[in-house]
């Protein structure tokens, strides 16, 4: 998993309430057994029309819209199933940071595990992003070390994360390269054991 310290990038508005997992990845796509390719598919009911035609009203089809690294959402956000292609579809599609008053707490795990920072700000501060990145272009910066995103008009905000993911995303760390920073206190321990089972054999 890659690190994260900062991003400047395009920041893009999906003014939506509990905007779920299905709605995010819908269940026909979940068959495929890769963990990439998925973001052709990201909300997917949304930016096609019924005839497969591209449905030029959608947020993220809009030509001032492409290229964002940075979605601005709405409460409520990841709400629904728990399947984790939901996060590998933002991901895929170019998102790195969500920005929303809240998340459910399972796609918020997922997120976090999968090197996606999602950032909990105020309702009075989403307000103010959701408006700001209705108009392109946009432009956010995100620091995880710092723990702040701004622009360059003088928003500020300061967002919360707990210091274990903190340092996981900030090392890019995922949990199984965690484990095996232990690898040789697991072997001692297994060594330890083994000559026990050995002895009393």
């Amino acid at each position: 998993m890659s690190s994260f310290k900062e991003l400047t990038g395009k920041a893009v508005a999906l003014d939506r309430t509990n905007v779920d997992t299905d709605q995010i990845i819908p269940k026909q796509f979940l068959k495929r057994i890769e963990k990439t390719g998925f973001g052709q598919y990201l909300f997917y009911d949304w930016r096609y029309k019924p005839d497969g035609e591209l449905n030029e009203d959608f947020e993220l089809n809009q030509v001032q819209n492409q290229g964002a690294s940075i979605l601005i959402a709405n409460e409520n956000f990841g709400c629904g199933s728990s399947r984790e292609h939901a996060p590998w579809a933002l991901q895929d599609y170019g998102f790195n940071v969500i920005i929303a008053p809240s998340f459910a707490d399972i796609f918020y795990q997922n997120c976090l595990k999968n090197g996606i920072l999602p950032i909990v700000l105020s309702e009075a501060e989403v307000t103010y992003l959701l408006k700001e990145a209705a108009t392109q272009p946009y432009k956010l910066t995100v620091s995880l070390e710092q723990k702040c995103v701004c622009d360059k008009d003088g928003f500020h905000a300061s967002f919360e994360i707990s210091p274990y993911w903190y340092n996981m995303l900030l090392n890019g760390w995922d949990e199984i390269e965690l484990t095996l920073q232990l690898e040789g206190r697991i072997t001692e321990y297994e060594e330890k054991f083994k000559k026990r089972d050995q002895a009393s054999a």
